[in-house]
């Protein structure tokens, strides 16, 4: 089995070389960097990431708790994770905390306990107990998605998207419409996404100038079961809304299943704004208008994040927030937009 003198002696440069090419600890000319990657490929050459670690205590891992399994959402996130820490080295560490506190203590545990450098963690609505582990091992953590409240001088680094200007500019877009019984499908109570939400649900009903009514904000957990009942409720009302907002992809998907179980199409009958652009939504019939949220960066970023934190562990705890696009399509009730076409040509 080669070695890494062996790959050394292969490239003509010194271990140490072979080393800071291996591992990123220094630069390294592109010249030398790519004779050093040439004669690993021709010897076959790996590296024994157990000895390595043995010597630098690190094991170049990442832990990552997020409940991809049970919120789809989080799959795009999982690729830009994914993405991320191999484009630097690093391997995955995956567990599902399956949005309950104390399940997501224990895979927390467990993935410090298999020696990862640090965590990526979409918390749940209750963390406390995450936090106290955390906070007690001194365990290199970005919160990602969710933001915690880590108190007057945070310790731990998070990554999120706006969550409530772009609800905001849902609301003003359905009022802009004509529409002044606004209703919300509101996520999980506890959660900062849930908590902006509504927060950006109600700024966007003050901007229209339209009255706050609290028996239009039903709460649907975050999933399609929840937004289902959450939306029937909502149509039940003495007044119901004639246009809705849905504060995440399950539970867009929910709110259809109850407007189909009544009958009603969109936007004929209700119309329709989302938080998540998926990527069938512009498949439905009609297309979806919804809040596109950057997911694949949130989890590089939230990778970037926790690679600076482990080159300077001092470094004080920063909060990154990334712009959320609004897609318009036509689930709201305006007109299909027809790309601009050569003069002389005919839709």
């Amino acid at each position: 089995m080669p070695t890494m003198a062996d790959v050394a002696r292969a490239a003509g440069v010194s271990v140490a070389t072979v080393s800071h090419v291996l591992n990123d600890t220094r630069p390294v000319l592109p010249h030398t960097r790519q004779a050093v990657l040439d004669a690993i490929d021709r010897l076959g050459y790996t590296p024994n990431s157990l000895a390595r670690s043995l010597v630098t205590a690190r094991t170049r891992s990442i832990g990552l708790a997020v409940s991809a399994i049970s919120n789809p959402y989080f799959t795009e996130i999982l690729q830009g994770v994914e993405a991320g820490a191999l484009e630097h080295g690093y391997s995955l560490l995956i567990a599902d905390p399956h949005d309950d506190p104390a399940h997501e203590r224990k895979v927390v545990q467990l993935l410090h306990e298999r020696r990862v450098d640090g965590m990526i963690v979409a918390p749940s609505a209750d963390p406390r107990e995450l936090l106290a582990y955390l906070r007690r091992h001194d365990v290199p953590t970005v919160f990602l998605d969710r933001l915690v409240d880590d108190g007057a001088a945070p310790h731990f680094d998070q990554v999120c998207a706006d969550g409530a200007a772009p609800t905001t500019r849902l609301v003003t877009h359905l009022a802009e419409l004509g529409h002044r019984r606004i209703g919300l499908v509101a996520g999980r109570p506890g959660l900062s996404t849930t908590t902006e939400r509504i927060t950006g649900y109600r700024h966007g009903l003050a901007y229209a100038g339209l009255a706050h009514d609290e028996r239009l904000i039903a709460h649907g957990d975050s999933e399609s079961p929840g937004a289902e009942r959450a939306t029937a409720a909502l149509l039940d009302l003495a007044a119901p809304p004639t246009a809705l907002v849905t504060a995440n992809n399950a539970m867009t998907i929910g709110a259809l299943r109850a407007l189909r179980e009544r009958g009603l199409s969109v936007p004929d009958d209700l119309a329709l704004c989302c938080f998540d652009d998926f990527a069938w939504a512009d498949l439905f019939t009609p297309r979806l208008t919804a809040i596109a949220q950057p997911s694949k960066e949130l989890g590089a970023q939230a990778v970037r994040v926790l690679l600076d934190r482990l080159a300077e562990p001092g470094r004080p705890a920063r909060t990154v927030r990334l712009d959320c696009a609004f897609v318009h399509r036509t689930s709201c009730g305006c007109p299909e937009q027809l790309p601009n076409l050569p003069k002389g040509t005919t839709s």
